[in-house]
């Protein structure tokens, strides 16, 4: 997994690549919440992401509780694969998706 964040003011774009699963979660959380800060636009773009488990549902969830009490978070680029993992879990009713 590779994590990309690109902070412009307030605003974060992270893009993830390859796979969000129990061995790569922690450092896709301490890379994206080290970063939050004074954000208060959060754009997660899954374009490259292949996989997302469990444990990187909590990470978005995480994230998501954070960004809610600092300002937005939307998630873009996502594959059928990952979407259709959001609707089984109910995640597209809570998360923004683009």
């Amino acid at each position: 997994m590779t994590v990309t964040n690109k902070k412009n003011g307030s605003s974060l774009a992270v893009s993830v690549e390859g796979r969000v699963d129990t061995v790569t979660s922690p450092e896709f959380e301490s890379e994206v919440m080290s970063e939050l800060d004074g954000v208060t636009e959060l754009t997660i773009d899954f374009s490259k992401l292949n996989y997302i488990s469990s444990a990187g549902l909590r990470v978005l969830l995480l994230l998501q509780k954070t960004m809610n009490k600092q300002g937005s978070m939307k998630i873009t680029g996502v594959n059928e694969t990952v979407n259709d993992i959001f609707e089984v879990t109910g995640f597209c009713d809570i998360l923004t998706i683009e």
